[in-house]
């Protein structure tokens, strides 16, 4: 119990991008890095095909603005890494991980600068 209440407050210490999940986000998109396809001028910015004017416009404890594109993670990551909290969905933007709250789009984690997997 003792040891279960110490992991539980160090695991919400560091958020829920964690040392584990980040390690099993990394790996999952390094496999699939070798098949991905980018357009011939996005490739060449080596931003994950992020289009231009894309660049990070979001900030953890806001709301994601409206404008912003995000995509939803692959059914397969997300049992990976586990269900997100009720309420929270995980989504990419451009190269970056967010947990974002469902119903305001506030970023509440975020796991950046994911540019050497994508």
């Amino acid at each position: 119990e003792h040891s279960y209440t110490q992991a539980n407050k160090h695991r919400s210490s560091q958020g829920f991008f964690n040392n584990n999940r980040q390690v099993v986000v990394r790996s999952y998109y390094y496999q699939l890095r070798g098949s991905r396809h980018c357009p011939p001028g996005l490739a060449k910015r080596n931003n994950g095909c992020q289009p231009p004017g894309q660049a990070k416009r979001w900030r953890k404890g806001q709301r994601l603005p409206a404008y912003v594109v995000y995509y939803d993670v692959p059914a397969t990551l997300l049992h990976e890494l586990g269900r997100p909290p009720i309420g929270q969905k995980i989504v990419r933007v451009g190269t970056d991980l967010l947990l974002i709250s469902i119903g305001t789009h506030i970023v509440i984690d975020a796991l950046e600068d994911l540019d050497d997997v994508f």
